[in-house]
């Protein structure tokens, strides 16, 4: 019984080692926060680390997409800029 005590330790210890998060971090799954920008992210189309100007440039992008003149409806306009302030918020900063 130690015996399997002392592997689980290790093999915990190995994961937070190699990875740098504990084995059961995993099993959480992720926030809703960080959920909101993973979605944000996707519907922009920028990556993580995007700055000021590449968040504005593909708001501006999705807007001239989905704008009601366009065919698009006011509930996409809203989503665009709901993903653009999360974004915006989130930089170091605010900018």
């Amino acid at each position: 019984m130690t015996r399997i005590f002392i592997l689980i330790l290790i093999a915990c210890l190995a994961v937070k080692l190699v990875f740098g998060r504990w084995p059961w971090d995993y099993l959480r799954g992720s926030t809703a926060r960080s959920q909101a920008l993973s979605r944000a992210r996707k519907l922009l189309g920028v990556g993580a680390n995007a700055n000021h100007g590449e968040i504005m440039e593909a708001h501006r992008r999705l807007i001239t997409m989905v704008h009601p003149d366009r065919g698009g409806s006011n509930d996409q306009v809203h989503e665009a800029n709901a993903a653009r302030d999360l974004l915006l918020q989130e930089l170091p900063d605010g900018k």
